[in-house]
């Protein structure tokens, strides 16, 4: 699988909570909330279990991806995996979506040069979304320093730290994932997702300095499997969590983005890695 670029497969929403979700002709994604129509979208967490446990905590769950790769080996282990059958809005294909350093953005469609340059030949982009060139101002941003921090978590120094990344939220100059950060500035963090929320955060600076109007996510973290994945089929559990030889836990159910850039996402759409700069950090359970 190539580090560079790759090809969507498929894309998926649902309005509901349900396991899996039906494959569609295109989904729009909306800047700093997910896609749209979809249960997952939200500038706080969505998803049941996360709510339950702290609603406050920031949506760094917008947008689930998984190769298609993933389903082609579990097929050859007895296991019929249909897009969107884990729950993913966005499946790809070429792209080692595990690998993929945290901040990672993922550009959807062809690139155009000139000005007014977008997406995949007049694909829709959000009006919400920062444009290139004179876009947002992010001095005097929501500040991750001395959010607060689970017992044992990432320093504020080492943590999350948004200094520039986000201002005036909702406001003029602001930028749609604004609210994200400051949900995560204001909630308690444990260290994967502090680091995750610092990731975004670097992201949305280089996505605004770049000025691409392309579709865009960044990737956060890793999904963790749970034991819904058996009621689906039966053992495939297994196949999507283990450990290596190491003894280090192996996720395999995908990657979570939060959602830079706004539009329409299709399937046989090019999808563009742009990696963060060095240092890079593994993707963490988030």
């Amino acid at each position: 699988m190539s580090a560079e670029h790759g090809t969507v497969a498929a894309v998926s929403r649902n309005d509901a909570y349900t396991f899996t979700k039906p494959s569609r002709d295109a989904i729009v994604l909306v800047a700093g909330l997910g896609v749209e129509g979809d249960i997952h979208a939200g500038v706080n967490v969505r998803h049941r279990s996360r709510v339950r446990a702290d609603p406050t905590q920031p949506n760094l769950r917008q947008v689930h991806l998984i190769h298609a790769e993933l389903f082609e080996e579990v097929a050859g282990k007895g296991y019929e995996v249909p897009a969107g059958g884990l729950g993913e809005n966005v499946t790809t294909s070429g792209i080692d979506l595990l690998g993929l350093p945290r901040g990672t953005i993922l550009r959807f469609g062809r690139a155009v040069s000139g000005e007014g340059a977008a997406s995949a030949g007049g694909v829709a982009v959000d009006d919400g979304a920062a444009p290139g060139g004179g876009a947002a101002s992010f001095e005097g941003a929501a500040s991750f320093e001395g959010a607060a921090l689970d017992e044992g978590a990432a320093s504020a120094d080492g943590a999350a730290s948004a200094d520039g990344a986000a201002s005036g939220v909702g406001g003029a100059g602001g930028h749609p994932v604004d609210a994200v950060l400051v949900a995560a500035a204001a909630a308690r963090l444990d260290e994967a997702t502090a680091r995750a929320a610092e990731a975004v955060a670097e992201a949305v600076r280089r996505d605004v300095a770049g000025g691409d109007e392309r579709p865009a996510i960044v990737v956060a973290g890793l999904r963790n499997p749970c034991a819904q994945i058996n009621g689906f089929r039966s053992g495939l559990l297994k196949e999507v969590l283990g450990q290596d030889d190491q003894g280090n836990v192996v996720r395999k159910a995908g990657v979570m983005a939060v959602v830079l850039r706004g539009g329409t996402v299709r399937p046989g759409d090019s999808v563009e890695v742009e990696l963060p700069p060095e240092p890079r950090g593994a993707l963490e359970k988030i």
